[in-house]
């Protein structure tokens, strides 16, 4: 008797490569593009998945083919469209705001687009199969799935630390192909030679990697082939948080080295010798700000974001007696200790040099001292960037910014001690937003601390030159004369510096003034009446680059973007214009299909309560999905750890909540009630406990904090598990055509999911993170209340 293959190791190889991938690609776009890009990636992956179930369904040839041949040929096609797909994203150039003027720019898009799509497809093609002629066994067949999935997600950042993100592209389409040979070992020798051959020649290239062509950036990055000269690139070295390259400088004395991060010019590396003489320029440097002010030869220095060393350099100039260098990257470290040792003066050796690999305000949670320095130096690269790189920061969430981040600060900050930090002003005159925002931060913050006259407590200087810096200083006590006085005397010092507060000094009738010195009354008319949002910025919202309203971005959407502006909505626009693609796109592969099939389609009853339902379920999931991500990132440290360990944790537990579904579908309307019970409670406790939880965790090492954020997403996950298999199985039982109207549930969640996928960030922004969390049980809500409508077809 021959025994019926199950098929499970089989799907969860494929939900390991494919989700390897997802997560592949989110760093491969984040360096070819910009970080929000990610979501694009979301999305076509949803996209491909929910299309392959409704072209199984239109096209019922699809569905007659076997289980077995179905995996063999689909695992191949997806090993190639993978490894040929490389190339296409890699190599076809792309340039994100000629999008508005540039039509050749849209059918480069496309095909950027297709290539990242066609995998997903093929996926989404042989789960729907398996599902199909597996029906008996669809809820442990789910549970593989998403076991393998998670399995991808959480091997995806060690994978990424140890080979570079295109070795992970290609080790999916290696794990596809295998699986494929696997499955073809049993009577299709075609089918297992064609998947081995392309196991081969992919596993060939992956081992070839210098060889593999290096992906073409945004023409709007430093690292875009047209900016650089033959010979300028020395280093390039891709990590999970990143990738770091370093290029020569357009110094002829080679004293001066460039940093790019993700492909934008970051930081520095400065050439020393170990001659402190050589380090007298600082007294004319805006970096002579913060030491100046705080207490000569300060005893403890921490700077945040210590990149290129260029302010640990400074801090040695000072004579500071201990400087602890916090940097997330540790390739942008290692720089510093081997790469350019010897180019930096190996700082690293010097007694008074610490260098850490952390996140910074993960760090100073942890951290058992106090200071008399903290130093921000524009943390997150901004402060380098040409006008229209901007763009690519609104859209990210950063939590060194926030009013919480300064509380913290000020925690660890010595009575007598300075926080400084310093960003970069394109237009201070006109709209000095980053300054303004911070103050308004700041203010916030120290009110929180229950220090009163802010306006004593914080002095403001630019200094003018290839980038326009802005310095702010704060002080957990009144600045004193003699630090008012070091200040003043600096900002004559340095050249093209202006001293824009004084602590204490009568109040002028610019916007600095206005945010330091109104009263909060006046402050909040002033915010209200001023062309960009600087209100204060919190860790429920922490997008301290949001500048223009989405209101506005709609009213001037017909309009041409414009370029040179830093903070005129450009980001919101693409933002929004990603919203638009995923509507068209989600609409055409997973709606628009079932026009072949209208007859049958017109047929299914109870349409518009199953819609709502799943699309409910779609929004709602990603609701709770992404903005977990998004909030758990300061926790977890950087975002691409952040979206594999909560991503991983819903996947694993949201399939073990399917599995055991099978177990109450029998009592439907009680099993919603019990879901959606749970649903709300852990909802509630997200809202009222998750920021208590986090923040006593923070200073724990990250091991324990991912098994913590397991333990936070568990119980969301068991129960979310639970909603689609009920759904399904009651769409299921209404009508004959039973196989069209699950494929129809399906498509139809799948469409609510990828508009959800940028729907979240946009509405975090606007409303935060607590309003989505809530938007998210409400769409859970209406649902139940769609599907308990619908009747339970008698046995």
């Amino acid at each position: 008797m021959v025994t019926r293959r199950n098929f499970y190791l089989e799907i969860f190889l494929i939900g390991f490569a494919a989700l390897l991938l997802e997560v592949s690609y989110t760093r491969f776009i984040s360096y070819k593009l910009f970080y929000y890009h990610t979501y694009l990636v979301i999305g076509l992956g949803l996209l491909g998945i929910g299309s392959g179930a409704v072209l199984v369904t239109i096209f019922p040839q699809l569905g007659r083919i076997t289980v077995a041949r179905m995996l063999a040929a689909g695992c191949w096609l997806a090993s190639l469209t993978v490894a040929l797909g490389y190339f296409v994203i890699a190599l076809i150039p792309l340039s994100v705001l000629d999008f508005w003027s540039d039509p050749a720019e849209l059918p480069r898009l496309f095909a950027v687009c297709l290539a990242m799509f066609l995998p997903f497809l093929m996926v989404g093609l042989m789960i729907a199969a398996l599902f199909g002629h597996r029906s008996e066994s669809i809820n442990a067949l789910y549970f593989a799935d998403l076991a393998g999935a998670g399995a991808g997600c959480a091997a995806a950042v060690p994978l990424m630390g140890v080979v570079s993100p295109p070795v992970c592209i290609l080790l999916s389409s290696l794990v596809f192909a295998v699986t494929g040979a696997h499955v073809a070992s049993i009577g299709s020798p075609r089918a297992f030679r064609l998947n081995s051959v392309t196991a081969a020649v992919v596993a060939i290239i992956a081992l070839l990697t210098p060889v593999l062509p290096d992906v073409v950036p945004d023409k709007l990055k430093t690292m875009n082939p047209e900016a650089l000269r033959e010979g300028d690139v020395l280093y390039s070295e891709w990590s999970p948080v990143f990738r770091v390259d370093v290029t020569k400088s357009l110094r002829p004395d080679d004293a001066v080295r460039v940093i790019h991060h993700d492909g934008i010019w970051g930081s520095t590396l400065q050439r020393y010798e170990g001659d402190p003489a050589s380090l007298k320029h600082f007294d004319k440097d805006e970096r002579a700000f913060p030491f100046k002010v705080a207490p000569s030869e300060p005893e403890d220095v921490i700077i945040i974001g210590s990149a290129g060393g260029h302010e640990i350099l400074a801090a040695l100039h000072f004579e500071a007696k201990s400087i602890t260098a916090v940097e997330l990257n540790p390739v942008t470290v290692s720089l510093l200790t081997e790469e350019f040792s010897d180019y930096t003066g190996r700082l690293n050796e010097d007694p008074r040099v610490h260098m850490v690999v952390d996140e910074g305000r993960s760090f100073l949670a942890r951290a058992r001292q106090e200071y008399d320095l903290i130093y921000f130096v524009a943390p997150d690269s901004y402060a380098t960037m040409n006008a229209a790189t901007s763009a690519a920061f609104v859209l990210t969430e950063s939590y060194l910014y926030t009013k919480e981040m300064i509380v913290e600060s000020l925690a660890h900050l010595k009575d007598d001690g300075v926080i400084a930090i310093q960003f970069g002003e394109d237009d201070f005159e006109t709209k000095p937003n980053r300054t303004l925002r911070y103050l308004a931060t700041a203010r916030s913050a120290f009110a929180e601390a229950g220090i009163e006259d802010f306006d004593k407590h914080v002095m403001v200087a630019t200094t003018e030159g290839l980038l326009n810096v802005a310095t702010i200083l704060l002080s957990k006590n009144p600045f004193t004369a003699g630090q008012i006085l070091s200040f003043i005397a600096t900002a004559g010092k340095v050249p093209d510096s202006r001293a824009r507060h004084v602590a204490g000094s009568k109040p002028g009738a610019d916007a600095i003034s206005a945010v330091v010195s109104l009263d909060d009354e006046a402050l909040s008319d002033w915010h209200s009446e001023y062309a960009f949002d600087v209100r204060p910025v919190t860790d429920d919202a922490p997008f301290f680059w949001h500048f223009t309203p989405f209101s506005s971005v709609l009213a001037g959407l017909g309009g041409r973007l414009d370029t040179a502006s830093r903070e005129e909505g450009a980001g919101e626009r693409v933002l929004l214009v990603l919203l638009a693609v995923a509507v068209v796109f989600a609409a055409v592969f997973l709606l628009l299909p079932f026009a072949a099939v209208h007859s049958i389609w017109a047929k299914l009853p109870h349409k518009g309560r199953t819609a709502l339902y799943f699309s409910m379920l779609g929004l709602g999931f990603m609701f709770f999905e992404i903005c977990l991500i998004q909030k758990l990132t300061l926790f977890l440290g950087y975002p691409t750890r952040s979206l594999t360990v909560t991503l991983a944790s819903m996947l694993v537990f949201t399939g073990i909540g399917s599995m055991l579904s099978a177990a109450y579908q029998g009592h439907r309307n009680g099993a919603l009630a019990v879901l959606l019970t749970v649903t709300g409670l852990v909802t509630v406790a997200y809202l009222f406990a998750l920021d208590d939880v986090t923040a006593s965790y923070m200073g724990t090492d990250i091991l324990t904090r991912i098994y913590v954020t397991v333990a936070i997403i568990a119980p969301l996950g068991l129960a979310l598990g639970g909603f689609l298999p009920l759904g399904l199985a009651t769409v299921a039982s209404l009508s004959d055509y039973r196989s069209e109207y699950i494929a129809w549930a399906w498509a139809v969640n799948g469409f609510f999911s990828v508009i959800g996928s940028v729907l979240t960030t946009i509405l975090s922004m606007v409303f935060g993170f607590t309003a989505v969390l809530i938007l998210g049980l409400t769409a859970y809500v209406i649902a139940v209340a769609s599907l308990r409508r619908i009747p339970i077809a008698s046995s």
